[in-house]
C-alpha cells in the first residue's frame, strides 16, 4: 500500500520532460506510512491530480492564446509599445510565425504531457484500491488520458499511447491516432457516471467528446490534405452521439446566453463539460480580466480588479458580425452585447447603487466606476458614480477609453483604446481579489456545440439533411429568449454560413482555430495575417521536449515547416 501513496507523490513525473511549475494547486503528501489513510481517500487522491491542471491548460495564456490568438478572432498587439511585448510571442502566434521555442507552446506541451502521466498514475494505482469509486475514477482517469491525447492531437498532430508508468510512450499520427482515442473512449462510455457532471468526465461528456473526435478526424488524419475527406461513417457517428446527448434530456439551451459564462454558471443546464472554477476549488482563469481595459473597474468590491489591455477582436472577425446581421450587431443578435450600464444610452444617470460591467463586445465610449485614489467615488445618495472612463491607470487621464475598430501592430494601431474587446465570462464576485481568481467554469462541451456538431455533420454527409441542419441551427439563434433582441430565422444553411454562425455562437471559447482548419479558412488572410503555410495548421513540438528525447532516436520528430 505504500507503493500507492509514494504514486501519488511521483503524480508531477511527465512523459517526456520534467515539468518545474511552481502554481502547484494540490497538497502534496509526505512519505509516511498509510496507516489512518482508507481507501476512499486514497481514492480521492489519486483521481483529483488527474484534473487539477485543467485550469491551467485553458488558461488565458496556454490553450487561449493557442486557439484564439493564432485565429482571426483575437489579436494582441504590444500596447502602448510596451505591454504585452513578451519578445513578440502575440504577434508571431497570431501571424503564423511561432517558433519551437515559444514559451505559450512549451507550457500547454509541458500541462497536457504531465497529465496524461497522471492518468496513467492514476490507473495503475487505482488496480489495487478497494474504494467503492476505484471503478468509476479508474474509467474517468482512462476517459480523460483520452481527452488529453484529443487535445495534443488537435494542437500537435501527436498521441501518446501509454499503459504503465514505466512504460516508454509510443507516439501514433493520423489514422492510428484517430482510432486509439476513439477505443479509449467507448471502452469508458459505459462505466463512468452520468450524473456527476459538468465538472468531471460523465457519459454525456464522453459522447461529446467522440462526436468532436469524428468531426475532425479527417482533419486528424490527413492534417496537411488539400482538402479534407468527410467521410459518411464519421458524420454518422457524429449525428449518432449528438442525439444521445440531446435525447437523454439532461441539458437544455440557457434562455440567457450570458448565463453560461456567469459566476454562480455551474448548474447552468446547458453545460455538458466544464473546467470546474468554484471559489471552493480555488477557480483562477483569467478570461474575464484579459481583454478588459486597465481603466474599467468592473466590481463594486474590488477597487483593484481591473483590465489588463490585452486581445481585442480584429476587424475581420467584426466584419463577419456585419454580415450576418446587417446594420447594428447589438440590435440582431443577443449573443454580441449585453447592455447593464445604463449611462450607454442615458449618459445623465451617473449614479448607481449595483454596479456590473457591459457583456459581450465592447465598442466605443466605455462607462463605469470612477475610481480616484485607489477608491470608487459615491454620490451624495450614497450610490457610486458612474461617468465616461479615460486611461489613467496608463498615465493618459485626458484619452477616452473609447474602443476603435480599428486595430493591429503599428504604432496607432497597438495603443490602450485600439479594438473592440470582449467581456464574455464574468468578473468573480466572491474570489480574494476578482481579478485573478474567476471562478466561472470554462466550457468545454455545452449543448449549443452539440446541435452545431450534429447540423455540421448533416451538412458534410453525402446525402446532405440541408433542412435537418437548418432546424438544428435555428434552434441555437432562436433559444436565447431572455432578451428582447432576437435573431431573425435563417432561410438556408450552407457550411459557410454554419462557419460564421459558430463564430457567433462560441467566440472567445477556444475553439476558432480548430473550426478554422475544419472549414479550410486557417490559410485565409485577415488583420496583420498573410501567412499561407499549410505547415502550421498544427503547432512546433517544444524544441525542450524534443532535446529531453534526443537519447531516444527517432523518438520525436519535429512538426514539418518548423
Amino acid at each position: 500500500m505504500k507503493k500507492n501513496i509514494i504514486n501519488v507523490l511521483l503524480l508531477t513525473a511527465i512523459i517526456i520532460t520534467n515539468y518545474s511549475c511552481s502554481k502547484l494547486k494540490e497538497q502534496v503528501l509526505d512519505e509516511s506510512p498509510t496507516t489512518g489513510l482508507s481507501d476512499i481517500q486514497i481514492a480521492d487522491g489519486l483521481i483529483a491530480p488527474v484534473y487539477a491542471r485543467l485550469p491551467d491548460i485553458f488558461r488565458h495564456t496556454t490553450l487561449f492564446a493557442l486557439q484564439e490568438i493564432s485565429t482571426d478572432e483575437a489579436i494582441l498587439p504590444y500596447r502602448g509599445g510596451t505591454d504585452w511585448g513578451d519578445n513578440g510571442i502575440y504577434l508571431s502566434l497570431h501571424k503564423h510565425e511561432t517558433t519551437s521555442t515559444d514559451p505559450n507552446i512549451r507550457d500547454t506541451w509541458n500541462l497536457l504531457t504531465q497529465e496524461i502521466s497522471r492518468c496513467v498514475t492514476a490507473i495503475n494505482s487505482l488496480k489495487l484500491n478497494k474504494s467503492p469509486n476505484a471503478a468509476i475514477y479508474s474509467a474517468e482517469a482512462r476517459g480523460m488520458k483520452a481527452f488529453y491525447n484529443l487535445l495534443c492531437l488537435d494542437l500537435f498532430g501527436i498521441v501518446f499511447v501509454k499503459e504503465n508508468g514505466d512504460d516508454i510512450s509510443k507516439i501514433v499520427r493520423g489514422a492510428d491516432a484517430v482510432a486509439y482515442i476513439k477505443s479509449e473512449l467507448l471502452a469508458v462510455e459505459p462505466l463512468v457516471s452520468s450524473t456527476t457532471g459538468p465538472g468531471r468526465l460523465t457519459q454525456t461528456a464522453v459522447w461529446g467528446l467522440i462526436a468532436k473526435l469524428q468531426l475532425n478526424a479527417a482533419v486528424y488524419r490527413d492534417i496537411y490534405a488539400t482538402a479534407y475527406q468527410f467521410n459518411d461513417a464519421d458524420m454518422s457517428d457524429v449525428i449518432t452521439y449528438c442525439d444521445k446527448i440531446i435525447a437523454a434530456g439532461q441539458y437544455a439551451l440557457s434562455p440567457d446566453y450570458f448565463a453560461i459564462f456567469g459566476n454562480d454558471n455551474h448548474t447552468n443546464k446547458e453545460l455538458i463539460f466544464v473546467v470546474d472554477q468554484r471559489a471552493n476549488l480555488n477557480g483562477h482563469n483569467r478570461l474575464a480580466y484579459f481583454s478588459l481595459s486597465g481603466d474599467q473597474y468592473p466590481l463594486t468590491a474590488f477597487p483593484s480588479a481591473n483590465g489588463t489591455d490585452g486581445p481585442a477582436i480584429t476587424p475581420t472577425f467584426y466584419d463577419s458580425w456585419l454580415a450576418g446581421n446587417p446594420g447594428d450587431p447589438a440590435t440582431g443578435d443577443p449573443r454580441f452585447f449585453k447592455q447593464n450600464v445604463s449611462m450607454d444610452t442615458n449618459p445623465g444617470d451617473s449614479c448607481v447603487t449595483d454596479f456590473n460591467i457591459d457583456r459581450g463586445i465592447l465598442r466605443g465610449q466605455q462607462y463605469g466606476l470612477i475610481r480616484t485614489n485607489g477608491v470608487f467615488e459615491k454620490c451624495v445618495s450614497g450610490g457610486y458614480k458612474v461617468g465616461p472612463l479615460f486611461n489613467k491607470s496608463r498615465s493618459n487621464p485626458t484619452l477616452p477609453v473609447n474602443f476603435s475598430k480599428f486595430i493591429d501592430f503599428s504604432v496607432a494601431g497597438s495603443n490602450y483604446s485600439t479594438g473592440f474587446r470582449v467581456e464574455k465570462y464574468e468578473f468573480s464576485r466572491e474570489s480574494v481579489s476578482g481579478r485573478n481568481f474567476g471562478e466561472a467554469d470554462i466550457s468545454i462541451i455545452r449543448l449549443s456545440d452539440i446541435y452545431l456538431m450534429r447540423a455540421e455533420a448533416k451538412l458534410r454527409k453525402s446525402t446532405a439533411d440541408a433542412a435537418g441542419a437548418l432546424t438544428d441551427v435555428n434552434t441555437v439563434r432562436t433559444s436565447r429568449t431572455a432578451y428582447t433582441v432576437q435573431p431573425n430565422l435563417l432561410p438556408a444553411i450552407s457550411l459557410d454560413l454554419l462557419f460564421r454562425e459558430r463564430g457567433f455562437e462560441f467566440y472567445w471559447e477556444m475553439m476558432r482555430r480548430s473550426d478554422m482548419v475544419r472549414f479550410g479558412k486557417y490559410e485565409d488572410a485577415w488583420t496583420e495575417k498573410t501567412n499561407t503555410d499549410k505547415n502550421k495548421r498544427v503547432f512546433p513540438i517544444p524544441v525542450t521536449a524534443i532535446d529531453a528525447a534526443s537519447n531516444l532516436v527517432g523518438f520525436l520528430k519535429q512538426n514539418p515547416g518548423y
